[in-house]
């Protein structure tokens, strides 16, 4: 078996030429047009080359985008005075604060601060309660979001499904498991910690890949014929890899590839939501 390829970078060409009719026709009737706010602490390369291309997304479907770059010595203090200031600027509909950020930066109070409207990440305590309850007005987490906007895009069946997230951090695998269960799937999160991790991936019909581990998922751990979704980003040899070993895509009946599997989806939520966020607050 040779797994169908989950090709997330299909799949965010088709979002943004969506977000981008939609921005067309709201501009066109008199509407506002959306304005992403990106936020980088400090110079990592790295993060700098993640901002510019998330600028670059969201011009591209006609959103406008500023962008906002701070020194590494910055305080919490000084961040949150940003913050606080780009709440109150009627132009801005979504904030994103580029990540990691600094050692000495408290991002919890940076995340409570943030205007959940904004909150283009759905990090703030308020849109992670209405994703937990399963109400439609939260902002969902972005990579979550795209998991399972790729799943059904290739129409991969969630419903009664048996998903199993291998990862449980805040930002990728408790929200992921929720969105699955909204969708009526049966779900199971596990760790690097979980005993007889295999016994558990092997039952799964949906396999989320997010331990930020790599090789750790072999191909004997893959139930014949499940969709594997890889999303963490190792680096192995200067190279890009999950945490899939070798081999997973000969027993997987759909795959995504790591690079250009979740991270163009993760962008691609990134600029619907902030298009959302517009409409939220002026409908």
């Amino acid at each position: 078996m040779t797994a169908h390829v989950l090709d997330g970078r299909a799949v965010a060409k088709q979002v943004y030429a969506e977000v981008g009719q939609a921005v067309s026709e709201r501009v066109a009737k008199g509407g506002s047009r959306p304005r992403l706010a990106t936020v980088l602490v400090g110079d990592d390369p790295a993060s700098a080359q993640y901002v510019e291309l998330k600028q670059r997304n969201a011009r591209s479907v006609g959103i406008d985008s500023e962008d906002h770059r701070l020194p590494a010595s910055t305080t919490t203090e000084e961040l949150l005075g940003l913050v606080q200031k780009l709440n109150r600027d009627e132009r801005v509909s979504a904030i994103l604060i580029q990540q990691p950020t600094p050692k000495q930066i408290d991002m919890s109070r940076i995340v409570m601060e943030m205007d959940p409207v904004k909150d283009v990440d759905g990090f703030h305590p308020i849109n992670a309660g209405k994703v937990a309850l399963g109400l439609s007005d939260g902002v969902e987490p972005c990579t979550p979001a795209g998991i399972v906007y790729l799943l059904e895009k290739f129409g991969v069946p969630i419903a009664s499904a048996n998903a199993v997230i291998v990862g449980r951090s805040n930002l990728v695998g408790k929200p992921t498991a929720l969105l699955l269960l909204k969708r009526n799937a049966t779900v199971t999160v596990c760790h690097t910690k979980t005993r007889d991790l295999a016994g558990h991936t092997r039952t799964a019909d949906i396999l989320v890949a997010a331990a930020g581990r790599a090789n750790l998922v072999t191909r004997e751990m893959v139930k014949p014929g499940a969709a594997v979704v890889d999303v963490s980003t190792n680096w192995v040899d200067g190279r890009q890899v999950g945490d899939l070993g070798p081999g997973v895509e000969e027993v997987a009946g759909w795959l995504t590839p790591n690079p250009g599997g979740v991270g163009p989806m993760t962008r691609a939520m990134l600029i619907k939501n902030t298009y959302e966020a517009e409409v939220r607050r002026h409908p």
